[in-house]
């Protein structure tokens, strides 16, 4: 059987790691830092038990897509060192010993070599092991000792190293458990079981999994073709501290971003743009393109990122010496062609507003959209053109307006009179009760006219523990007498109309 090697490195390399970190997915953890490992945090418990046994355990979601994003420039590292590498998953990497072992004389200095260009890559904590199979492999690099990054598994032994090995690496918690009842306990005692009783009683899984315990691994290792490169970045010597000078210096990488995609026949949709100043300062942020990115509106982006809300000729903070753009999500052009004859109206409109926007900046031209809240104007949403729409909450607001909402709404309410037939104005207690019937209305100022029909009051609470930024409002509907109606605001600013029923 070929040797293989199985490279390993510790998950989300940037945490600190004399920090213990755990990397939380559906409420397991999914990997943690070495501090955390030696406090009894181990992958696949549960949350609760982790922090039980680390009280000091710092808790981040795992990012898949974060995860695969940040390893991969260490495997383009390792590709340009050895070819043929699987990507077995963000972490871990497998290939064929064989060509390395071959050129660098031995399998000791082949994995020598493999963790310094790992080191080189920034990952400094890379594991090593080789053996008769990818399975056998990745157990010997998680089985290095302290003080030792490579485990090397001798030919034609893998199925001794694994014999003492718990048999919950091979099979899932269920059959584990199940062996573990019968008194199998190890990949030893597993591999010793007649292999047509196990196919019998656990299935094709179940002899797959035996194959494994007993070392007779038929994986091999399928090495990944390596995705084009579409990112494109600069560096600036000297760094540059003008926006208008850095956004004429980067035209020309624009366009080659741009000519990359197209000559895969793709169009970047939404794209990254990371900055690094002078004084070790990092920026970076997300945009998306209501169509697709054109080299003038990824010059466009990157003014925006850097001036925000000052003029194009203000000066930065810091000089900038180093700009990168990555496409995040990319699209065949074929989904955008045009139509026969041309986009139309719409094709104009985009035209259009986008030709404001790069002229007066990204936030000039806005869309609107529907958010979560209590009160109207909470749910008015203004979206940068291009940027993507908030999800529309589907919390439960109490307090909240039912469907068939008004269709104008004040953002600045104006103040109204909501009077008895006394002349007073209606008002409402803690309990919620009406003064007395309202009989007249006046809106901003204007002469008073009869109510025809009323509702209400609905009070709203929100913030009750936080004195500072507490409300308390009572909302309240009403008919006047030309029929229409209103939706009304009893706060502490007396009554207000928060909208109207056209």
């Amino acid at each position: 059987m070929p040797r293989l090697a199985r490279v390993r490195r510790e998950p989300r390399g940037g945490i600190v790691r004399e920090n213990p970190v755990a990397l939380i997915e559906a409420g397991l953890v999914h990997s943690c830092s070495p501090s955390a490992r030696a406090e009894g945090v181990a992958r696949g418990i549960r949350l609760r038990e982790a922090q039980l046994r680390c009280p000091a355990l710092v808790v981040l979601p795992y990012d898949a897509a974060l995860d695969a994003r940040a390893f991969e420039p260490v495997v383009r590292a390792i590709e340009a060192a050895v070819p043929g590498v699987q990507l077995v998953r963000p972490g871990t990497l497998a290939m064929r010993a064989r060509g390395p072992v071959r050129y660098y004389g031995g399998e000791e200095a082949a994995a020598r070599a493999l963790l310094a260009t790992a080191a080189e890559a920034g990952v400094e904590a890379a594991q090593v092991g080789i053996a008769d199979g990818p399975f056998a492999a990745e157990q010997a690099a998680r089985g290095t000792r302290s003080g030792e990054a490579v485990g090397i598994v001798p030919a034609e032994t893998s199925a001794a190293f694994l014999a003492p090995l718990p048999v919950r690496l091979v099979a899932d918690a269920r059959t584990a458990t199940l062996l573990n009842r019968l008194g199998v306990r190890t990949l030893g005692e597993f591999a010793a079981l007649p292999e047509a009783d196990v196919r019998r009683r656990f299935g094709a899984a179940g002899a797959f999994a035996h194959d494994l315990a007993a070392g007779r691994e038929a994986t091999r290792v399928v090495p990944r073709t390596p995705p084009p490169e579409f990112a494109v970045e600069q560096e600036f010597e000297p760094p540059l501290d003008r926006v208008d000078q850095l956004a004429f210096a980067f035209r020309v990488r624009a366009d080659e971003f741009v000519d990359r995609l197209r000559a895969s026949r793709l169009v970047c949709t939404a794209l990254r743009i990371d900055l690094d100043d002078e004084r070790g300062g990092h920026s970076s942020r997300a945009w998306l393109h209501p169509r697709w990115f054109t080299a003038a509106d990824v010059v466009d982006r990157l003014r925006w990122q850097l001036q925000g809300a000052a003029s194009a000729e203000a000066g930065l903070a810091s000089p900038v010496v180093r700009v990168r753009v990555v496409p995040e999500r990319v699209d065949s052009t074929g989904d955008h062609e045009d139509g026969l004859w041309g986009g139309g109206p719409d094709e104009r409109i985009h035209h259009g507003l986008t030709r404001v926007q790069s002229l007066l900046g990204h936030d000039a031209v806005v869309t609107a959209a529907i958010g979560g809240g209590r009160m109207l104007a909470d749910r008015q949403v203004l979206v940068p053109w291009g940027d993507r729409a908030p999800t529309a909450s589907t919390a439960p607001w109490p307090g909240s307006l039912p469907t068939l909402a008004p269709a104008s709404v004040f953002r600045e309410r104006p103040a109204v009179r909501l009077l008895d037939a006394a002349g007073e104005s209606v008002a409402i207690d803690a309990r919620g009760s009406v003064s007395a019937p309202p009989a007249t209305f006046a809106f901003a100022g204007g002469a008073p006219g009869p109510v025809t029909a009323w509702a209400g009051p609905w009070p709203i609470v929100e913030r009750w523990w936080d004195a500072e930024h507490a409300r308390r409002v009572h909302r309240f509907q009403i008919v006047d007498g030309e029929g229409c109606a209103w939706l009304l605001v009893l706060g502490e600013g007396g009554w207000q109309a928060e909208a109207r029923y056209d």
